[in-house]
């Protein structure tokens, strides 16, 4: 059933079920990159394409779907016009169309390439997230993290520990792959780098953990920017940060935020320097985070220091605090993926279906937000009453 007149999400999926493939004449669509994923059963047997059963599992998701037998109960009441759509295959003696059981969805998200998936998956993101124009000022910002699928883990308990790239402005996923059994986050930040096409101009955000050196000079090479976090991990550095004369400094950018019950003033000093012991930095930044919880009315004043690349003509210092503050938005994402799919309480460990449905997670997220919807849950729930949402999410329709 339809959502009705008054929810938020329908005047917009509405819209996208009205609008013409124009769209997918101009860019390759989902399903056409799904089609670029290899297939990794034997082709003697097979009743359903790969694409139709990774099409299926996607809008399976798409309607809140956290389990691969939730997946396989979707598909089992999808209507025909939906299979139809993705690609089923119709019996030609009985006329039906048969749908893949839970146990061939498992067994073969389990076995699946899930590198190329998520390949596949961040160029049809990457191909839709917002391009500034050519007069814009604010510059395209990606924020780099690492997040553990706590209830999936590997033989001997290994978590499986997924690093990903995500646009600042499009909050949409645009690489993702797993960090090893014997590596870290640090050895797969240039591997996942490769995944994204033109890094050029673009300005990459991190924590204290990928302030390395070999990445900053990486990103030299492709004609990107930094701004990262300095911790005890950089320690000359950091000395160098401490010691600079942030009291002969003006305060630069000044902006009060509220939210999760506390207040935050947050305080930029920026300063050029051209001899930091880090490659290409340019300008050296101290955050003073000034938070009031409103509860007990504690206060505490945290001072964080950062150095980018970027020059004072490249970047203001309003526009360096935007970045840094928004490098969070990908633990914002980490968030909607816990408390809304349950990612943590996922205990699906076989191959590489943990990894698989947090990719489908982060397609669904990322097609709702191209969508334009704030609510992820409600959307999720309004998908599920009405089999066609997904789809036009999808531009399938």
């Amino acid at each position: 059933m339809p959502a009705v007149v008054s929810s938020p999400i329908s005047p917009v999926l509405d819209q996208l079920c009205d609008q013409p493939d124009a769209a997918e004449d101009e860019l390759p669509g989902l399903l056409a990159r799904l089609a670029e994923v290899p297939d990794p059963r034997k082709p003697r047997g097979v009743r359903h394409s790969l694409v139709y059963v990774l099409a299926l599992a996607a809008c399976a998701v798409l309607t809140g779907a956290t389990s691969l037998l939730a997946i396989s109960e979707w598909v089992a009441d999808a209507p025909p016009a939906v299979l139809d759509r993705l690609g089923v295959r119709r019996c030609p003696l009985s006329g039906t169309r048969p749908v893949p059981c839970e146990t061939t969805i498992r067994h073969t998200l389990a076995r699946l390439d899930a590198d190329a998936l998520d390949r596949a998956v961040g160029a049809w993101l990457a191909d839709r997230r917002i391009q500034p124009g050519p007069k814009a000022r604010r510059a395209v910002a990606v924020a780099v993290d690492g997040k553990s699928l706590r209830g999936a883990a590997r033989a001997g308990g290994r978590k499986i520990h997924l690093l990903a790239a995500l646009d600042h402005t499009s909050r949409l996923v645009l690489a993702q792959l797993d960090v090893g059994d014997k590596t870290n986050e640090i050895t797969c930040f240039q591997p996942l780098m490769d995944a994204l096409a033109d890094l050029a101009d673009t300005v990459v955000t991190s924590d204290a953990m990928h302030t390395q050196r070999e990445h900053a000079e990486y990103l030299a090479s492709r004609d990107a920017h930094y701004i990262v976090i300095v911790k005890g991990n950089q320690k000359k550095l950091r000395k160098q940060l401490k010691a600079l004369p942030w009291q002969r400094i003006p305060l630069q950018s000044r902006t009060c935020e509220s939210g999760h019950g506390r207040g935050e003033i947050p305080r930029i000093k920026v300063c050029t320097v051209n001899n930091l012991l880090f490659p290409g930095a340019r300008q050296a930044v101290q955050l003073k985070r000034r938070r009031v919880n409103r509860k007990n009315g504690k206060v505490s004043i945290k001072t964080v220091y950062a150095v980018t690349s970027l020059s004072a003509e490249q970047a203001t210092p309003a526009q360096l605090a935007n970045m840094i503050r928004s490098h969070w938005q990908i633990e914002a994402l980490h968030h909607v993926r816990d408390t809304t799919f349950a990612e943590d309480a996922s205990q699906l460990r076989t191959g590489s279906a943990p990894r698989t449905m947090a990719t489908w997670r982060n397609l669904a997220i990322g097609a709702l937000r191209i969508a334009g919807t704030h609510n992820i849950a409600a959307a999720l729930r309004a998908n599920s009453r009405d089999p066609k949402r997904p789809l036009a999410l999808l531009g399938l329709t």
